[in-house]
């Protein structure tokens, strides 16, 4: 073999080898992408999901408190494939909340269980119905939080304003007489605040009467409207000339 025969080889080999590098780097940041869409995806379809579930519960919690339901069949069961399913295979992403929607399924679960014995044996239904509106305020915080803050914990969070969560209620149709005897839009938004959040305007603390009630003596203010505390002038000692 002639030496430019055999140097023709050698760049061709080169060639050949580095397009076969670059196709399966091509295919490996292809997978990885497909891979990071299919996880967006499946987190959308868990969000989807609780927020179906919640709607659900809902209803039937409502149905049973109004006494429109009294069949025990009615009651429909709680399912969660789409976490199931995603908790079930490894992953980076951050599975602390996660873990929390699955308790709240399992405590949603046990309040349907309640409220079906008590229907079943025609038992007074006030108790398991408040429970289970308690664990539906904190379905619908851990919802809000993880549509809108990724699934940060309450204290977490950033600052927001509280006409933030009544809009994305609003969007998601839940209705504020959703629940008998309740504010759910208002009740959500306490359930936030107690557990750490920061909503502005915060609640206010006394009555318009109260607070103009209040004695204030605006010229006693320095820092006041339209005032300026005069300030005393300073008087130097006159000191005695020398006879």
């Amino acid at each position: 073999m002639s030496d430019a025969a055999f140097q023709s080889f050698i760049v061709v080999g080169l060639l050949c080898l580095i397009g076969a590098i670059v196709f399966m780097a091509f295919q490996a940041w292809r997978w990885l992408d497909l891979q990071k869409d299919q996880e967006q995806q499946s987190l959308a379809g868990i969000g989807y999901e609780l927020r179906l579930n919640l709607q659900r519960m809902i209803n039937d919690v409502d149905a049973v408190a109004r006494g429109t339901l009294e069949q025990t069949g009615a009651l429909r069961r709680v399912s969660h494939p789409q976490l199931d399913a995603f908790l079930s295979k490894p992953g980076r992403t951050d599975r602390q909340t996660l873990s929390v929607i699955r308790m709240l399924y399992d405590d949603l679960s046990a309040h349907k269980l309640s409220i079906h014995a008590a229907l079943a044996q025609g038992a007074d239904t006030a108790g398991p119905v408040k429970s289970a509106v308690d664990a539906i305020l904190t379905g619908l915080s851990t919802l809000y939080l993880w549509e809108t803050h990724k699934g940060k914990p309450p204290c977490d969070a950033p600052s927001t304003r509280s006409w933030t969560v009544r809009d994305w209620m609003k969007a998601h149709d839940f209705e504020m007489r959703g629940l008998p005897y309740l504010h759910l839009r208002d009740a959500v938004i306490e359930r936030l605040r107690r557990d750490g959040m920061t909503l502005t305007p915060k609640p206010l603390t006394c009555t318009a009467s109260e607070y103009y009630a209040k004695r204030y003596d605006r010229k006693a203010d320095p820092h006041a409207p339209f005032w300026t505390r005069k300030q005393k002038d300073e008087v130097e000692p006159e000191t005695s000339e020398a006879a």
